[in-house]
């Protein structure tokens, strides 16, 4: 039997605990399903960085031409970068290392590093990652990261969670079972009481309506769609993360 637990932020990431276990992390807006997005439309590879300083030395180190950078912080887009709008991103990135830098997702899958694998999840691939987590983790302990904001609870994110918690449970093999921590159990009851109000849980969600005053609120409406993409993104030795394709 596999367990389930869910944090309510990226602070609560405690390297010590991580060990052996399988983080997916969750930003649903925007960082996760950024990378979502990007790597489902032709990127090699995205490189998550703390902040933008840093953003700017990994381009360097890594030497490569077809590396663009894309960054914000606290909403705003970081002077030189693209900013992390997926629906924007997706024309832009074809066969090109994307170096990312966020305040509360990239942070997470940082943080994360120490796990046995990390992945990153949102609304748009979340079937295809909880595949992943069947094939090879039915029976390990999986810890969903909701990535928050600034140090508090983020509800879209916590949405996201429980939306995975539900794909796990319809594609588990007949017989299978999750012990769910009470956070589990929250997160998946909550995401069954909306299942058909994404758009509207991310609408209403404080960095949502953050989203709709700065006027990118069509972003929202893309992050917001479920199982259309088929990228299952991972980190790669610590540093960056590639993808696999979940066949169906």
């Amino acid at each position: 039997m596999g367990k389930i637990h869910v944090l309510l932020k990226k602070e609560d990431l405690n390297r010590k605990k991580l060990d052996g276990k399988v983080v997916v992390v969750f930003d649903i807006l925007l960082a996760t399903s950024t990378i979502t997005a990007v790597l489902e439309h032709g990127a090699n590879e995205v490189i998550p960085v703390l902040n933008g300083e840093e953003a700017k030395r990994e381009a360097c180190k890594t030497g490569k031409e077809n590396c663009i950078l894309v960054g914000e912080y606290q909403g705003l887009t970081l002077e030189g970068f693209l900013s992390p709008s997926p629906s924007n991103l997706i024309e832009q990135v074809k066969e090109k290392t994307v170096i990312l830098s966020t305040t509360n997702g990239t942070v997470a899958m940082k943080n994360a590093h120490a796990a046995n694998e990390v992945y990153a999840a949102s609304l748009l691939n979340s079937v295809s990652v909880a595949n992943e987590i069947l094939q090879y983790y039915e029976n390990e302990t999986i810890i969903l990261a909701c990535s928050g904001s600034s140090g508090e609870f983020n509800i879209e994110d916590f949405y996201g969670a429980g939306y995975f918690i539900e794909c796990l449970k319809k594609y588990s093999k007949e017989g299978l079972e999750w012990d769910l921590t009470d956070t589990a159990m929250t997160a998946h009851q909550f995401y069954l009481g909306k299942v058909n109000q994404a758009e509207e849980v991310l609408l209403n969600s404080r960095v949502g309506r953050k989203l709709v005053e700065m006027g990118i609120h069509h972003d929202i409406g893309y992050v917001a769609k479920k199982d259309v993409c088929f990228v299952v993104p991972y980190l790669k030795d610590g540093t960056y993360v590639i993808h696999k394709k979940f066949k169906r």
